[in-house]
């Protein structure tokens, strides 16, 4: 997912466009440095990174004639020496190996041994190759990338210890402030950390927005806003278990986990209903008194198909929740096991509590006992 999301397997990225590498280089090498600096960064990369070893061959023209070698034919030797050639081929069984002629790796990596390969003049005289070139170690590059039409130079890195917005928004910060880029240089900031919060604000309004529809509704079938205030109160309940669930699992709030936030709103929430609309056909249709007995009468006739809810989808999300950390979990592991962990401790106060915060605050029916409160 992150490789779709910027190209690299990382979820903090920054591209530096421009058109001067030398100028591109300085300031991505400060960018690296910097973003080392900042708490919870591991594993820092530059992905072009200037100065690669290179050993620079130079053959010099007169030197090959005095010896009676054409340029073609000693490229054509270093080539075989540094690269390997294909000299044959060896049939063993059904398959086709190749034969090459390389240097050995000890002999290709020293430049004092790749100036004593020898060469054999058509005279038939040994002359090793410093004599007819010159050889010296330089600093290159083995790619320069390019995005829209721009050089571009990027620094990636990995994220442990915190979340990903709040270090995107630290180096993003730091890097403006501290580290002043010229206007043919321009910084962007991507990666799964930009994306994220992109998400998590567009979830948070669309859930601000289908909380109030659903609030709307709510009130429409129960008909008093006390008891839609006494529902909604059950919504800490089970946010206590889902931020507990959310620590142990990794202690960042991801996309995952905020969608698992809602799902379990949603399951707590009917729950919830489930248990109103029972003390309202306890003391409308059967037609009992409003009192803490009524209460817990009603907790207990619900006390299987509220326990079944939570049990069913607890155990569907179990093993995506145990193996959250598994490669294409990272969605779904962090939701599943807000979930759970918020069915658990909102099943809990749901039975246990929740009856008596309505027994004292409620108003059901016609018959209520003074006495409790009704």
């Amino acid at each position: 997912m992150e490789e779709t999301l910027s190209g690299y397997t990382a979820p903090v990225v920054v591209n530096l466009y421009g058109q001067d590498l030398d100028r591109l280089d300085e300031k991505a090498l400060e960018l690296a440095e910097l973003a080392r600096r900042v708490p919870g960064a591991t594993d820092v990369q530059l992905r072009s990174p200037p100065g690669t070893p290179l050993i620079q061959t130079r053959l010099d023209p007169e030197a090959l004639a005095s010896v009676g070698l054409r340029p073609l034919e000693a490229a054509a030797i270093i080539q075989a020496a540094a690269q390997g050639r294909v000299v044959g081929h060896y049939y063993l069984d059904n398959r086709d190996y190749e034969v090459s002629v390389i240097l050995p790796p000890d002999a290709r990596q020293s430049l004092a041994d790749l100036v004593k390969l020898p060469f054999k003049t058509p005279d038939g005289l040994l002359v090793e190759l410093s004599r007819i070139a010159d050889l010296r170690q330089v600093g290159g590059r083995y790619n320069i990338l390019h995005r829209g039409g721009q050089r571009v130079q990027t620094v990636t890195a990995n994220v442990a210890g915190r979340d990903l917005q709040s270090f995107m928004d630290e180096l993003r910060r730091r890097t403006l402030s501290e580290l002043g880029f010229p206007p043919e240089i321009t910084p962007e900031f991507t990666g799964a950390a930009v994306e994220q919060g992109e998400a998590r604000r567009e979830l948070l309004l669309h859930a601000w927005l289908a909380g109030a529809g659903i609030l709307l509704l709510l009130y429409v079938a129960i008909g008093r806003l006390r008891h839609v205030v006494l529902i909604l109160l059950n919504l800490p309940f089970s946010l206590a278990g889902g931020v507990a669930a959310a620590l142990l699992t990794g202690g960042s709030l991801s996309v995952g986990s905020m969608v698992g936030f809602v799902t379990l709103f949603g399951i707590t929430v009917r729950n919830a209903i489930m248990l109103v609309s029972h003390y309202r056909h306890l003391t409308e249709r059967e037609g009992r008194s409003w009192n803490l007995d009524t209460a817990i009468l009603g907790a207990r006739q619900r006390l299987p198909s509220i326990l079944m809810t939570a049990l069913v989808t607890a155990l569907a999300l179990l093993p995506i929740a145990v193996g959250s950390d598994n490669p294409g979990r990272e969605i779904m592991g962090p939701m599943a096991a807000v979930i759970i962990g918020g069915l658990v401790s909102s099943t809990l106060l749901t039975l246990l509590v929740l009856p008596t915060v309505f027994a004292r605050f409620g108003r059901f029916g016609g018959g209520n006992d003074p006495r409790n409160g009704s």
